[in-house]
């Protein structure tokens, strides 16, 4: 496994986190939620271009979220055995040959492999970047890195989100849908030559020195397992309109099956004892995936709304929900910089309550001041939940298992958005009209209750700190 990482004593002794070393991290970790939503503005575009439905163009969504799910903690097991820069870098590799791909794409199968390296690549960011930001500042000699850098982090990774929709349809109507694609080569291109100025290399690794070492070491198997269990429950949320109770049945066995190797693993990939032992850890997980589940609705569900409804554009549903985006980053950056973790977890939860009720309110003829309104509310539950939830994560889960943690902090977000994908795909079903979106909004209020009993009744988070047990 890597060993303590040292850095450059003479950056550590001036300013270990300036804008040179996190400018990398932090576009790294924005392109894979820019990418998310960037999508939804071209799949018409696409379906006409190739003559192809546009149900079969949704298989895009569904590559760039398995991918990413699977690939979020899988990156961080392979970058604690061989190192987290080396594994950013291939990530932004990725990147770079998928936007290459997807740009001189001419079928509907050459963009699924685009959007498939693109999800892989952009997965590498998150749990890469926080294990570089572990490791500066342990070497700074800093319990936690400053505030304003896990802040940044968040903003880059998770409130860049909304931006997708503007960006594409400004791409889409402008350039065309192939844009959608290709604008990844330059912004992966930077990110490569900054990220290879910039972050020191990672110092010799004590990685295994053969293949079944290094099968051991990042628990291939379960790696697998984990990937099989994962398809086959995003399979059976993305049919839950027309449900396919087999992936049910299948996704059950397979993660029953799992537990049971990573109970037995010398290494494991998910450490199932440490989940059960560090109920902190695991109702973090839990409140990012409910509160994630609600503002997705918002992103998503209220856009098909307001196109379906109030006859928008799709740019113009995206700008509408811009200042969304704008104020879970201005939310995100004082509560980062004093680290605060229950305050904002709780708040998160309550705004995602508010903003709930706020559409079981709206109607066809609502104002659209209202509806910014609304917006906004779940602009505050986003930045505080990403920040709170977050600074949770850095403390609560083992500094040598951080990589992995915060792969699966990214999952259990993609869970909640995919959940909101089936919500508003059932409900949606048979037209978008307000009283669906009422029932949508129902259902938010039912999870929104739970993240506030989740947040309000959880005592350990009034001081969060590292697991004292050893993880094995």
């Amino acid at each position: 496994m890597t060993s303590p990482q040292p850095a450059d004593q003479s950056t550590i002794r001036g300013k270990p986190f300036s804008w040179r070393f996190t400018t990398p991290l932090f576009i790294g970790s924005a392109l894979n939620p820019i990418n998310s939503s960037m999508i939804a503005t071209a799949l018409v575009p696409i379906a006409t271009g190739l003559h192809v439905s546009i149900g079969q163009t949704a298989a895009l969504v569904t590559a760039l979220y398995l991918a990413s799910a699977i690939a979020q903690p899988t990156a961080g097991k392979v970058a604690e055995v061989f190192g987290a820069r080396r594994v950013f870098l291939v990530g932004i590799a990725l990147v770079l040959l998928g936007g290459v791909v997807g740009g001189v794409a001419y079928s509907l199968t050459m963009l699924l492999i685009a959007r498939v390296l693109i999800g892989l690549g952009t997965s590498c960011a998150y749990p890469t970047a926080m294990m570089l930001i572990q490791r500066r500042a342990t070497a700074a000699g800093m319990e936690k890195p400053p505030g304003g850098v896990l802040g940044g982090l968040q903003i880059a990774g998770i409130a860049t989100a909304a931006l997708g929709l503007p960006i594409g349809g400004v791409l889409v109507d402008g350039a065309g849908w192939h844009w959608v694609f290709l604008v990844n080569i330059p912004v992966a291109l930077i990110a490569l030559a900054a990220a290879l100025t910039w972050i020191p290399p990672d110092p010799p690794q004590q990685a295994p020195k053969n293949g079944r070492g290094v099968i051991s070491h990042i628990d291939l198997t379960g790696i697998i397992g984990f990937a099989l269990a994962m398809t086959a429950l995003l399979a059976f949320l993305f049919s839950i309109s027309q449900p396919r109770w087999g992936m049910l049945a299948a996704a059950v066995v397979l993660f029953v099956a799992l537990t049971g190797w990573e109970l037995r693993a010398a290494y494991p990939f998910l450490d199932v004892r440490l989940m059960v032992r560090n109920g902190p850890l695991t109702r973090t997980y839990l409140r990012f995936a409910l509160v994630g589940l609600c503002v997705y609705v918002v992103l998503y569900g209220i856009t098909q709304w307001l196109e379906a409804g109030r006859g928008m554009s799709a740019l113009g549903a995206g700008l509408l929900l811009l200042p969304m985006s704008v104020i879970s980053g201005v939310v995100v950056a004082p509560l980062s910089r004093r680290n605060l973790v229950r305050g904002p977890v709780i708040a998160a939860a309550l705004a995602s309550l508010a903003g709930s009720v706020g559409v079981l309110l709206l109607t066809s003829r609502a104002s659209i001041v209202l509806i910014v309104a609304i917006t906004l509310v779940f602009g505050v539950a986003l930045g505080t939940a990403a920040s709170g939830n977050q600074i949770a994560l850095y403390t609560q889960a083992p500094p040598e298992q951080l990589g992995v943690a915060s792969g699966l902090f990214r999952t259990f977000g993609y869970v909640g958005s995919i959940a909101s994908s089936a919500i508003t795909g059932i409900i949606f079903h048979t037209g978008v009209s307000d009283g669906s979106l009422h029932l949508i909004a129902l259902i938010m209020i039912g999870v929104s209750i739970t993240a506030v009993t989740l947040s309000v009744l959880d005592r350990t988070l009034r001081n969060p700190g590292r697991p004292t047990q050893p993880s094995r």
